[in-house]
Parts: C-alpha cells; sequence; structure tokens
C-alpha cells in the first residue's frame, strides 16, 4: 500500500533551506535527488498500458540509495542472487556497535570510521575462526552497515550474517561448537573487537584526543550474536530486511503538518520491549537526523568477506555446496512476482 507522507514531502516544504540544513554539498545533492524523485523535475517517459491502449506518462527515479521509494526492488534482486549462494549449515546474525564517542567523528570521517568498523568486524571473526581452540578454519561473513536508532539519532552498527563454521586446511568443512548452535563467546569477542578497532583509528590520519581512548577502553562494547537460524531459506530473506534499509521508511510517517512544518512518525522503544510511540520534530530538526545518515560519496555499506567473498565463491563455492548441501537450497522473494505486461493504475 502507498504511503500517504513520504520523506519526500518533508524535503519539499524546506527545500530552500536544505543547503543550510546539511554538513556537506554531497548531503545537500543527496535531499534535492530524493525531492524531485518521480517528479516532473526528474523527467519521464511514455506507457502504454496492454490492457486499455491507454498512454500515461511516469516520472523517473533518483535511484539514489537514500530515497525510501528506489529499495524495493534493488532488495528483491540482492535476496536472488544471495539464495543462490545458500549452504545447508547453521547461521548466526551478529551485530557489532559502535560507542557514542565516536559519533562526531563518523559524521566529519565517515569512510575512516566505518570502514574501520568493517574491517575490525571481520579480523575479529576471522581470528577466532581460524584459531583451533574455537573453530580451525576459513570463515565468511556478509556485513551490512546501518547507523540509524529508531528514534533516527545517530548509532552505527553492522549486522552480519554468518555461517556456522569453516574451511580447515584439508578443504574440509568443520561445523562451529554443540553442532552449529554455538559461535563464539560475545564477551571475549567484544574485547577483541574493541582492541582491533581502536588500533585502526590509531593508524590513521584521524586525530583523536587520548581521552576518548580511555573513555572508550572503560566500556563494555556490544556485541549481540544470535541464535542460528532454524533454516538456510530464513537467512537471506532477513538480512534482505536490512540489506536496503534507509533511516526511515515512508510508512512510519505518520503526519505532517504544512502550516507549522511539523512531521509525526512512529518508532519502537526497544528499552521498554519494542513499545510503539510517536515522535514529532521540525521538519528542519527531522531533515537534520535524516542527514545524519547519508554515506560518504561511493562507500560500499554491504560487503563480503572470506568464503562469501566474491573472488572466493567464483572458484570453490559451487565444490563447497556440493560437499555439505544435501539438498537444494533456494530463497523465492516474498514480493508478487514482476510481470511485462504494463498495465495502468486504473486496470
Amino acid at each position: 500500500m502507498k504511503s500517504k507522507f513520504t520523506v519526500a514531502d518533508v524535503l519539499e516544504l524546506e527545500q530552500n533551506q536544505l543547503s543550510k540544513l546539511t554538513l556537506t554539498s554531497w548531503h545537500a545533492r543527496t535531499l534535492h535527488a530524493i525531492r524531485r524523485c518521480r517528479t516532473q523535475a526528474m523527467g519521464g517517459h511514455i506507457d502504454k498500458c496492454d490492457c486499455c491502449n491507454k498512454l500515461h506518462i511516469s516520472y523517473n527515479s533518483c535511484r539514489n540509495r537514500h530515497c525510501t521509494t528506489c529499495q524495493g526492488h534493488k532488495r528483491e534482486e540482492w535476496i536472488n542472487a544471495r539464495g543462490n549462494e545458500l549452504l545447508e549449515v547453521p547461521y548466526f546474525h551478529v551485530v557489532f556497535t559502535l560507542p557514542s564517542e565516536f559519533n562526531e567523528y563518523a559524521l566529519k570521517e565517515g569512510k575512516i570510521i566505518y570502514g574501520s568498523l568493517f574491517k575490525a568486524a571481520w579480523e575479529t571473526l576471522k581470528q577466532f575462526g581460524e584459531n583451533p581452540k574455537h573453530l580451525g578454519g576459513k570463515m565468511g561473513m556478509i556485513g551490512v552497515l546501518h547507523t540509524w536508532g529508531q528514534n533516527m539519532s545517530l548509532h552505527p552498527h553492522l549486522h552480519c550474517i554468518v555461517p556456522g563454521g569453516g574451511i580447515t586446511e584439508n578443504n574440509k568443512w568443520k561445523v562451529c561448537k554443540n553442532k552449529g548452535k554455538y559461535l563464539f563467546d560475545v564477551k571475549s569477542m567484544s574485547k577483541v573487537f574493541r582492541a582491533k578497532y581502536v588500533d585502526l583509528l590509531r593508524k590513521s590520519e584521524l586525530k583523536i584526543p587520548q581521552s576518548v581512548y580511555d573513555k572508550v577502553f572503560s566500556k563494555n562494547w556490544v556485541i549481540y550474536a544470535k541464535r542460528p537460524f532454524l533454516k538456510p531459506e530464513f537467512v537471506i530473506e532477513y538480512l534482505g530486511r536490512y540489506s536496503h534499509k534507509i533511516a526511515i521508511s515512508n510508512h512510519r510517517i505518520k503526519a505532517i503538518g504544512k502550516v507549522k512544518k511539523t512531521v509525526t512518525f512512529s518508532a519502537k522503544d526497544y528499552r521498554k520491549g519494542g513499545q510503539k510511540n510517536d515522535i514529532t520534530l521540525s521538519c528542519k530538526d527531522f531533515i537534520k537526523r535524516f542527514s545524519l545518515h547519508i554515506l560518504p560519496k561511493g562507500f560500499t555499506r554491504i560487503r563480503h568477506y572470506g568464503i562469501l567473498s566474491s573472488s572466493w565463491k567464483k572458484i570453490k563455492l559451487p565444490a563447497l555446496q556440493e560437499m555439505v548441501n544435501k539438498r537444494k537450497v533456494s530463497v523465492v522473494a516474498d514480493e508478487t512476482p514482476i510481470t511485462h505486461h504494463k498495465r495502468c493504475p486504473t486496470c
């Protein structure tokens, strides 16, 4: 069902102020692209209905990865591609979260802060996986970066899907402990992740005061590993919910006050068991929060590592699937199949 209100509606109300509400010209360009998406300003094309033969003008999409209306088909394409790569093994959902002390640096140097998050997360899993005490095999990981909380505040964290096992030196599949029911100890992983991440920042060009490092080292960093999925088919559908999400979807916007220029949207409070609340902000504050989650130009927010990396999959994945898959594992997207018949909204 089409949403009554959209992020583009909010941007339209403050279109003359967008450059003043953002941190960089790149952010402003992104917001203007979203504002113009599927409007006359983007240009259009003529479609002919296969049913009634009427002609209709369709406006072009902005195709920006931060746009609320342009991510659906990309998500389905991604799900189908990953479905062909599934292994019939346990999979874990692991979340790596950064402490808030790094938020101000993420806004200035997102490529370093977020790039180091990917690298530290993978290096942590890789270290535990290669250690015979924990597993003793080459692992894999798909990581998807999210930077927001439900209230659209800055909350950088990495959603990862990790197969519960790895390839040994003898090219045999070795399942993780307790027959795939347990990955690694999260407290031990948190300490290693913290050390690796801080080491990466110290070696970078970022000048972060020692007082900040002292503060983050006094904290227990958060890594969360959920129980394994019941079936491999559930894995990609689950991660697909995260792969092409943005800071807020249109259906969460409940009202837009055009006179007072306010926005009301729904948000879950996970400290209260996921209870839903409505939050009202001025349009300017809403846009400022939305802009916090515009990624640096060219930054890759979905990355594959180890046995799930593109170079490894091209050569060795078929043999691995033949080794561990007792049946063909596939994913069927949960959306209505795309048809080549063009019909107008009336038909």
